[in-house]
């Protein structure tokens, strides 16, 4: 198995269709399916099967892919580590939307500010997928809720983080239980953290409201400003409209929720200098506290 077979089937894997990855890797489609040929008989394993138009991957193919991603993730670190690429603030970060959108871009400017030469890299997305990118090495740390307990993770930082509930001014500043099972809740898309805090919330308080689902915080804020629902959500997020008046806070049973921000690297590893530099960052100017905890 070669870096060139994994590095192939990886674009295969993302695009769904030899033609896909074809024009990632700026080769010819025989060529793709050679060397994904190749790679089968070499494993004895189908990895990729029709779907439609396109592939999906079996489950060989799952498991290869996340290995490979791994791998590729490590051979990015071993470069930086050997040419240098850290001592020039090589920094690679993922966060969830809320504290991507609303907490890192005015970290990430004080930062840049003292370290000019940082090359700074954050892929913000929803928190499933950024556990997945540490897990495969393909970001040094992340910034998101608590990080689940089955993963070999660790929390070095963590900042106070309360979720309220908003609404337009005239739905009402207080509801009670029966109150809010009449509302329509507004939800992230699913893989969001805040849905599943939401969708436990309503749980414990045992109503089962209707509910619209919008892939983002800032379509949410409008949704709800517009009076299409309410919605539970980070304060940060609607500091703007809540000073504007076109939200208000909703008193309700058992809010605000208190869910912190960690910041959160691999258990077992000495952190990029880059990496290690962010978090202190953190600690001294963007009110983080050090945990410690994995």
């Amino acid at each position: 198995m070669t870096l060139r077979q994994l590095a192939t089937f990886l674009e295969v894997a993302r695009a769904g269709s030899v033609k896909g990855a074809a024009e990632q890797l700026f080769v010819t489609q025989p060529a793709v399916s050679a060397v994904l040929a190749s790679l089968q008989r070499e494993l004895g394993v189908d990895l990729v099967a029709r779907d439609g138009r396109g592939l999906r991957l079996t489950d060989a193919g799952r498991v290869l892919a996340d290995y490979a991603r791994r791998i590729h993730g490590m051979l990015d670190e071993a470069a930086a580590a050997t040419t240098g690429v850290q001592a020039r603030g090589r920094l690679r970060m993922a966060a969830v939307t809320t504290a991507g959108e609303h907490l890192l871009p005015a970290a990430i400017a004080g930062f840049r500010e003292l370290h000019p030469t940082a090359e700074v890299s954050l892929e913000v997305a929803n928190r499933g997928h950024v556990w997945e990118r540490l897990d495969a090495h393909e970001v040094d740390l992340v910034v998101a809720g608590r990080p689940p307990a089955a993963r070999l993770l660790r929390s070095r930082a963590a900042r106070p983080n309360q979720l309220v509930i908003v609404a337009a001014p005239g739905i009402g500043t207080s509801l009670t239980a029966a109150a809010l099972a009449g509302q329509t809740w507004l939800l992230r898309e699913r893989g969001s953290g805040t849905r599943a805090t939401t969708e436990e919330y309503l749980a414990a308080l045992g109503i089962e409201p209707a509910s619209l689902t919008l892939g983002s915080n800032g379509a949410i804020r409008e949704a709800a400003a517009v009076g299409l629902g309410i919605t539970l959500i980070s304060s940060e997020a609607v500091e703007v409209e809540l000073a504007a008046g076109r939200l208000v806070t909703v008193a309700a049973p058992d809010v605000p929720l208190r869910r912190d921000w960690h910041v959160v690297t691999r258990a077992e590893e000495r952190l990029p200098e880059s990496a290690s530099l962010f978090l202190t960052y953190l600690v001294e100017r963007c009110r983080f506290v050090p945990t410690d905890e994995g």
